[in-house]
């Protein structure tokens, strides 16, 4: 069972992020993300704290890489990333290992697997 804080802090997190989405925190580890952006594909496996496995992007990631996300931020809003938080109709931060900070087009469809 939930406690009222966890309660309490979800619900601050979902007023936070009006658009529909998920929050790394709240994924287990294996935890599967599928992610559609304007231009790919995303499959991302949660691995420990704001770290997954991503592959979809024929340059980044061809194959599953190990990244850091950062979060997502909103296109037209200053440049501030929501933590751990993917939103649909946001763009998707995330910081890999060879290619430094990369941002993705506007996230369409979020499913979890």
């Amino acid at each position: 069972m939930l406690s009222a804080n966890t309660n309490r802090e979800r619900g601050m997190r979902e007023r936070q992020h009006p658009s529909d989405g998920i929050n790394l925190d709240d994924l287990a580890e294996g935890a599967v993300v599928e992610i559609e952006t304007q231009h790919h594909h995303y499959r991302l496996v949660k691995d420990a704290d704001a770290h997954v496995h991503i592959s979809g992007h024929p340059t980044f990631c061809p194959e599953p890489v190990e990244v850091e996300i950062e979060g997502s931020i909103e296109r037209g809003q200053p440049p501030r990333t929501s933590p751990h938080y993917i939103g649909r109709g946001m763009r998707l931060v995330l910081r890999h290992p060879r290619f430094d900070v990369i941002t993705t087009s506007r996230i369409e469809e979020i499913h979890r697997g």
